[in-house]
């Protein structure tokens, strides 16, 4: 094993102590959590215990951050990402995130006018939060129909009957992030009646 490789390991005890103390949890409530012992969880942040994966994705899904983020590895050498476009019910999507699982960002762009097609809600587990970058779009929730110009954001648990179609006469660019249930934005959207 590298130096680099120990100096990560031997640090992972006091990060996941800073990050319990910093989260105002105990370790009891940790190993609730967790599902890890409460001795095992103090061996490993006295660094008595040597890490696992076992230990450490119980552990970055509590804290809710990647487990490079929750061990201090250190960074990637290039984190930029080289999207394959593809096209999906006639709009191009660009994904913006690695890897499937967790928070899913996509650009898309909807052609210029309303779609021939009739709107065709859907619903599933998960959350979504889009923004318009230039457009008008059209976006039905359950039985209200919003207009978003360039600039608004929307966010709605996706268990709600949803559609989207381009609401003018240019196309429609849009930021949008899908997520598990649960993982929420804090941003709203005006409403304004169509």
């Amino acid at each position: 094993m590298d130096d680099e490789f120990e100096a990560v390991l031997g640090a992972v005890g006091p990060r996941l102590r800073a990050l319990r103390r910093r989260s105002g949890a105990t370790l009891a409530a940790l190993s609730k959590a967790t599902g890890i012992s409460v001795s095992t969880l103090s061996r490993l942040e006295s660094g008595r215990r040597r890490p696992g994966l076992d230990l450490l994705l119980p552990l970055a899904r509590a804290y809710r951050m990647p487990l490079d983020d929750l061990v201090g590895a250190p960074a990637a050498a290039d984190p930029r990402l080289y999207p394959r476009p593809f096209t999906h019910n006639g709009m191009a999507v660009v994904p913006l995130t690695r890897g499937p699982g967790g928070l899913q960002a996509f650009k898309r762009v909807l052609p210029a006018g309303p779609s021939d097609r009739a709107p065709g809600p859907r619903s599933h587990e998960g959350h979504h939060w889009l923004c318009v970058l230039s457009g008008r779009l059209r976006l039905g929730l359950g039985d209200r129909h919003l207009v978003l110009a360039a600039g608004e954001a929307a966010e709605f648990d996706t268990r709600l009957p949803h559609w989207f179609d381009n609401a003018g006469p240019r196309p429609v660019e849009l930021l949008s992030v899908v997520g598990p249930q649960g993982e929420r934005f804090r941003v709203r959207a005006r409403h304004r009646p169509a």
